[in-house]
């Protein structure tokens, strides 16, 4: 390294530095402003709420598109994990099954792009977030049928695909009846519990 380069290394490290905290800086106000307004946000709020420029927004996330993903991948890979902490420290199948859902639709009830990403105006859960929660659906599953509390017909897919259907019902209801998905949850975990019913169609 010759004279000028050690001379100049201390800058360029500041200047790496500034663009990290620029970059966090975008993508915590980006997370506030997607949980209350939805991925039709224009990203000049981003950028004003975030203190930064349009061209450093851009510099970071050249399209809406990829501010988007970011913040919905760190989201639901965020959630997956804490999904998987909780499972394992309930000891009560049916109660680590009812909590699953009550805190996935808990905090999609809290950030309003999360649930548009379901009904397809974005997409659902990160390719990284789908393989960690999968395991911990299924586990949830095989525990309640092992005990008995939940039909031994039903499949992960049945949970996971109940889960997006019931994050519609979040969606539709959040402007005039917050927490109104509370009651269809209730609905259906009751009936997932019932094992003296007739077999499911297939699947």
């Amino acid at each position: 390294m010759t004279a000028a380069d050690e001379h100049d290394a201390p800058a360029r490290r500041g200047r790496r530095a500034d663009a990290e905290r620029n970059r966090l800086a975008i993508i915590e106000a980006a997370t506030e402003v997607l949980a209350e307004q939805g991925s039709a946000v224009d990203v000049r709020e981003i950028a004003q709420r975030s203190g930064v420029g349009m061209g450093t927004l851009y510099r970071h996330f050249p399209t809406k598109d990829d501010l988007l993903g970011t913040i919905l991948d760190r989201e639901f890979t965020a959630w997956a994990c804490a999904a998987r902490q909780a499972a394992s420290d309930t000891d009560d199948p049916r109660a680590a099954l009812e909590g699953f859902f009550e805190q996935a639709l808990a905090n999609q009830g809290r950030h309003r792009a999360v649930v548009e990403s379901y009904s397809g105006t974005w997409r659902g859960p990160a390719p990284d977030c789908t393989r960690l929660l999968n395991p911990v659906v299924d586990d949830l599953r095989a525990r309640a049928q092992e005990a008995g509390v939940l039909r031994p017909d039903v499949t992960t897919g049945d949970l996971t695909l109940l889960l997006s259907s019931l994050t519609l019902v979040v969606q539709m209801t959040a402007e005039r009846f917050p927490g109104a998905w509370r009651r269809q949850l209730r609905i259906c975990l009751d009936g997932l519990g019932r094992v003296d019913v007739p077999p499911l169609p297939a699947a």
